[in-house]
């Protein structure tokens, strides 16, 4: 299907909402107890939420840095349903934490961290790494639809699925291809090509889905802008941490997949976050 054929079944900005939405990885697994005990000394619980076409081992340089420096780290399971489903799921799972959590989200896991993360007043700080950050009532669609188009927008494909109750709809997944030019730009090709052939997909009614809540308006935000971002236009991440008065906004030479190709910047800014809220 061409790009044209998916602005017009998707609804017009919906194709340019699927860019942005990334990261790919999967993580230590923990157990269940692992996941409600309080962190030991003053360090928060790290909670990284990955976004379209990834899993959690997407997080793993950064995982692994900051469990070297004492922190407990959970990245859990995107489903990339859309954001009511994803968002109810991230905001149990957060309940279940005790002590302090820095919120992190990647990609289209920034909206979802926006909504899940209301009203939890153990959320200390949100982190946002090459990140959609609607507003309430915003949807990513048409927040991007300010902005010019990303390259990713030209690099989709849809594919349609059917659920067990017999209720269908729509995948949106990268062309293997142009995975690497349009997404992971400085990840090596034997990377890429791995993440092309295990990305997850996200649902195509994701794009258009508007918040009905925005955490990042009454908490702590931190910004990381990747200046090579084809998946989301870096201005796009700049408006959104003005509009956020983000506390720290950081630009580093990246492409999307920041988290993949420079952890140690991601994980510095994560830190900083754990620092300035007092939570160490």
């Amino acid at each position: 299907m061409t790009v044209s054929e998916i602005l017009k079944s998707g609804g017009g900005r919906l194709a340019l909402g699927v860019a942005m939405f990334s990261a790919l990885t999967v993580v230590p697994a923990h157990s269940a107890d692992d996941l409600g005990r309080a962190p030991g000394g003053q360090k928060p619980t790290v909670v990284l939420v990955h976004g379209a076409f990834a899993d959690g081992s997407s997080w793993n340089g950064v995982v692994q840095r900051l469990q070297r420096d004492g922190y407990q780290v959970i990245a859990p399971p995107n489903t990339l349903r859309g954001i009511p489903q994803d968002s109810t799921y991230l905001n149990s799972l957060l309940k279940t934490i005790k002590g302090s959590i820095v919120l992190v989200g990647h990609s289209y896991g920034g909206g979802v961290i926006s909504q899940a993360a209301a009203g939890l007043d153990n959320v200390k700080a949100l982190v946002y790494v090459n990140a959609i950050m609607p507003d309430k009532g915003e949807s990513f669609a048409s927040l991007s639809g300010k902005f010019p188009a990303a390259p990713l927008t030209k690099a989709l494909k849809q594919v349609p699925f059917r659920n067990g109750d017999g209720t269908t709809g729509t995948d949106v997944y990268i062309q293997a291809a142009k995975l690497q030019a349009t997404f992971a730009q400085d990840v090596p090709q034997q990377q890429a090509s791995v993440m092309a052939s295990t990305q997850r997909p996200i649902a195509q009614s994701a794009f258009t889905d508007k918040l009905t809540a925005a955490a990042w308006r009454d908490k702590p935000v931190y910004v990381l802008v990747g200046t090579q971002d084809r998946a989301i236009d870096p201005s796009l991440e700049r408006y959104e941490a003005k509009r956020a008065h983000a506390r720290k906004t950081v630009e580093i030479n990246s492409s999307h997949v920041s988290l993949v190709s420079h952890p140690q910047a991601v994980t510095d800014l994560i830190v900083s976050a754990a620092h300035d809220s007092g939570q160490q």
